[in-house]
This record gives C-alpha cells, structure tokens and sequence, in this order.
C-alpha cells in the first residue's frame, strides 16, 4: 500500500499509524488471527535470540578453551626449545615436556 502514498507518508511514524488503521478494521477473527501471528512471530524471534546468545557465549567458551591449550602446547615448545639448547636427551625432554620424540626432533 505505501506505494501509493506521498513520500513524506511513507516515513516509519506513517506506515506504522496506517497499520494500525488497518488492524482497526479488523473483525474479531481476525484480531484474534492477527496476535496468534504475532506471538508466533515473537515466540520464534526469542528463540532465534536466545540461540545467538547461547551460541555467541559457547563461542566464547571454544575461544577461551582453544587458547588455553594453544597456550599450553607452545610452553610446552619453548620449555623442549631450551631443553634441546641444553643438550639434554631426547628421552629426558619427552619426560618434561610430554612431547612426543617425533615432536620434539622436528624442534632440532
């Protein structure tokens, strides 16, 4: 319908006030239609929100869990870097760092 009307009648404010006109001259079906749409509307609205946010926090936990182990595994090089600069076997650093021995010959 806004096709039809003055552009400065199709600012927000206007479509909304026409909307409402129109569902005033509803009958009582059609009321009763018209909020089951809208709360199935919002029921689903809210679930879809509610999933992004459970899915935007279960993000942040993957991301929080994901660099503790990256962060892990890299102490874990560096400790095997300075053990190897030491000379010490690789029997030794597989020991201390829980590195395999493949792991750590590809350090040398």
């Amino acid at each position: 319908m806004s096709e039809f009307r003055e552009p400065k009648l199709q600012e927000h404010i206007f479509e909304q006030l026409f909307e409402a006109a129109e569902i005033s001259k509803f009958t009582q079906q059609e009321v009763r239609n018209y909020e089951d749409s809208l709360k199935h509307y919002r029921d689903l609205k809210n679930s879809i929100d509610t999933a992004k946010e459970e899915g935007h926090e279960e993000g942040k936990i993957e991301g929080k869990i994901e660099g503790k182990i990256e962060g892990k595994i890299e102490g874990k090089i560096d400790t095997a870097k300075n053990l190897i600069s030491m000379n010490f076997e690789t029997s030794v650093i597989v020991k201390a760092t829980g590195l395999s021995p493949a792991q750590i010959d590809a350090l040398r």
